[in-house]
């Protein structure tokens, strides 16, 4: 089949950037720049392996938030089910549970760095659409009485809003020159340019469905990237709890400029600054958000609390507390050192452990591997308040 193409030039969706001619362009550079610093303190805040727990969260976490932009409501606790494989007789809520799991597995794989280096690429796109798309149950994948195919660029034409989308068959093009401008961007550049490649993947809209969790994934990845934020912190939060305002910036970007004042392109360069700006500081509110709750002496209270208020219960050993205690300050516990730290057997210090494993506080990658805190969605509002609502 033929997929028309109506000769777009590819100059209708400048500017792609917010460039140093701007007035704006410094105090943009500035919001960067604090990100950077932000962002870099909280992550050497923490021991490696609190990292990686935690990031785990996230996930959830970012899920969560970017389903909830899309409408869908699938609560943290039901997403760390489905990756347990533990899912819903509801039909309805089994595939919202699939979805959300399918998201999760995805950013996984951006995590691992899957994409670094071509994040923005038309392949690295499509690649993302594919991944995400082939993990959803069938149901999940009809867009008005059609197959949505997965990694496939969009055969047809499409209006969202007010904005008609460029013609299918010019969709590579234009990605092409999305690629060419964002990849070759330096550091803070290429920061600032975050939410212009956000809005114009979304402007050229490649995919018949999936086009705004493919560009909250890309940007994750870019973020993830640039920033080298291990994933501890997550713009889609930010997004989310300030859902019209993230989707009013997006439609004014739809508009073409306004006056001979407002740039040189097609699109609106003043628009384009405003969203800049504004998904900027929702990272850097995220970042800080995140700091508040994670500031080491805090959580550590916050954990110990609840483990204490866990052994008063019955519900947890006595000596449990020795050992989560020895966790949040090393990071890790070998096996071998928990029963010299709780002056008992090898057998009774794996009925301590064991418990805690149980109860989601500890982990570990195998039998042998050290323990580590994890950070389950079932204790978050317990030890992360207001990370994101209580079930």
């Amino acid at each position: 089949m033929k997929i028309k193409d109506d000769g777009e030039n590819i100059s209708s969706m400048e500017p792609l950037l917010v460039t140093s001619e701007s007035d704006s362009y410094g105090d943009l550079i500035d919001i960067a720049m604090d990100l950077i610093a932000k962002s870099t303190a909280l992550r050497a805040s923490l021991p490696a392996s609190i990292v990686d727990s935690l990031s785990a969260l996230v996930r959830t976490m970012n899920c969560y938030y970017s389903n909830l932009i899309e409408g869908h409501s699938t609560h943290p606790i039901d997403i760390e089910r489905a990756m347990m494989q533990d899912y819903s007789r509801d039909k309805e809520k089994r595939d919202l549970q699939l979805e959300a799991r399918a998201h999760v597995e995805v950013q996984q794989w951006l995590d691992d760095g899957a994409l670094e280096g071509r994040i923005t690429s038309p392949e690295s796109i499509k690649e993302v659409h594919k991944q995400f798309c082939s993990r959803l149950p069938a149901e999940l994948l009809i867009l008005d009485g059609e197959p949505v195919v997965p990694g496939q660029f969009r055969t047809r034409f499409v209006q969202v809003g007010k904005h008609v989308a460029i013609s299918p068959g010019a969709v590579e093009r234009f990605l092409d020159r999305y690629s060419a401008v964002y990849e070759r961007s330096s550091k803070s550049e290429a920061i600032v340019s975050i939410p212009a490649a956000h809005h114009r993947l979304l402007w050229i809209h490649p995919f018949m469905d999936g086009n705004g969790r493919v560009a909250r994934l890309v940007s994750h990845a870019q973020i993830l990237s640039l920033l080298e934020t291990g994933g501890i912190w997550s713009v889609a939060r930010g997004l989310a709890r300030s859902e019209q305002e993230y989707k009013s910036h997006l439609m004014a970007c739809d508009a073409t400029r306004y006056n001979d004042w407002d740039g040189r392109g097609n699109l609106s360069l003043r628009a384009l600054i405003a969203f800049t700006r504004y998904f900027l500081l929702v990272c850097v509110d995220q970042v800080e958000f995140m700091g508040k709750l994670i500031e080491p002496n805090k959580l550590r209270e916050r954990v110990l609390n609840w483990t204490g208020q866990q052994i008063e219960e019955g519900l947890l050993p006595h000596s449990s507390i020795a050992l989560v205690q020895a966790v949040l300050y090393k990071g890790e516990l070998a096996r071998s050192e928990a029963p010299a730290l709780l002056g008992v057997t090898d057998r009774q210090a794996r009925r301590v452990t064991s418990a805690l494993v149980e109860r989601g506080v500890l982990t570990s990658q195998s039998d042998k591997s050290p323990f580590k805190l994890a950070f389950p969605a079932t204790l978050a509002s317990e030890w992360m308040p207001g990370l994101f609502p209580s079930l």
